[in-house]
């Protein structure tokens, strides 16, 4: 779209978005459709405001498979592209027997962020991307380092510095944003969070960039590897500790747990990402600052390993760990659960499994 044309549309836009409404409010609800990667949405008009989650009724939505699904409002959000007091929604996923739908794991991770919140889990998640055009193809790829400035090695900053502003304005907690190590790659932070917040805040975050990519005319892709070859692929590490963990001597928490998931490390391999660790297959070839997929690995400020201890917490002998081996495209409730029920829970390990099974 050439420049003028671009102005002549934001022209209009801004026209129709400036008209007065009343009392009504717009309320667009948002879900994580079947494949577990993508979101879809659909907008519905209140007559006014709501003053909480409760004020916004259930909706309906029809799977891919032409299945009538019930929208059950979970989490609301400001609205940062039609603005105040218009609100977006994360909704939960029914069947039509008003059950959580098997590609939903969210009520799931509620009871399991129920059963540890003695603990007081916190997460975070690191959420890699790539800019790409429109016919899918990066913006640009000479190789650049991390965190660089200039317009020969960045593209896409407008891309990310609207949608850090665009998920402050909606509430929910980005705690930052930079380029990555390859043109055209991005990362935003998202935490810390307590318990089941991480996940309902990283899923809007993506809903939003994928908005400001609308805006921008751009793709925001999760694939942890959209262009073949030995580049940097793309993660979505996971920051997590619990009250023990960032006290005073919280670092033997920290260590023990690493020992626990060194024990798992199959099996969280296989909620990773949402293909049952196929994803990641590609990622994780210990050749692009990555950990191995086959074997598990754990040291101190190192970044070519499944779990770090960041240097900081070395040193202070308390805080958090990172676990580096969750995909971008992964579905943060599904790793959250299974670090809760590895670390906290006592789920048996990967070799009890198996022998459990084969008997």
């Amino acid at each position: 779209m050439c420049v003028s044309l671009q102005k002549i549309t934001m022209s209009v836009k801004n026209h129709y978005m400036s008209l007065p409404k009343g009392t009504y409010c717009q309320v667009t609800y948002v879900w994580i459709s079947e494949d577990k990667e993508s979101l879809r949405s659909k907008t519905k008009t209140l007559c006014k405001e709501p003053a909480g989650i409760k004020d916004i009724p259930e909706w309906f939505a029809v799977s891919t498979n032409i299945t009538e699904l019930t929208l059950v409002p979970v989490k609301m959000f400001r609205d940062p592209f039609s603005l105040d007091p218009n609100k977006l929604v994360l909704c939960e996923v029914l069947d039509y027997k008003q059950v959580p739908a098997e590609t939903t794991l969210r009520s799931k991770c509620v009871e399991v962020m129920e059963k540890v919140e003695k603990f007081e889990p916190w997460f975070g998640m690191e959420q890699e991307y790539f800019l790409l055009d429109l016919d899918r193809k990066p913006y640009d790829w000479p190789p650049g380092w991390s965190c660089c400035v200039g317009s020969e090695i960045i593209h896409g900053r407008d891309v990310a510095t609207c949608h850090n502003l665009a998920c402050l304005y909606a509430g929910i907690k980005i705690c930052g944003y930079n380029p990555e190590a390859i043109t055209s790659q991005w990362e935003f932070q998202i935490g810390p969070c307590l318990g089941i917040e991480m996940g309902d805040h990283l899923w809007m975050a993506r809903y939003i960039l994928h908005r400001v990519c609308e805006e921008f005319k751009v793709i925001a892709t999760l694939d942890v590897q959209p262009v073949s070859g030995h580049l940097c692929p793309s993660g979505g590490h996971v920051n997590f500790s619990t009250k023990e963990m960032r006290s005073e001597g919280g670092l033997q928490y920290i260590e023990e747990a690493i020992k626990k998931l060194s024990r798992r490390h199959s099996h969280h391999l296989s909620v990773y990402d949402p293909h049952g660790g196929a994803d990641n297959i590609r990622r994780l070839n210990s050749q692009t600052i990555t950990s191995s997929f086959k074997e598990f690995s754990s040291a101190v400020a190192a970044r070519d390993v499944s779990v770090r201890i960041p240097g900081q917490v070395f040193r202070s002998g308390h805080g958090y760990f990172e676990d580096r081996r969750p995909a971008a495209n992964c579905d943060p409730y599904s790793v959250m659960i299974a670090m809760i029920e590895t670390c906290l829970l006592g789920a048996a390990d990967d070799d009890m499994e198996k022998n459990t099974n084969e008997s």
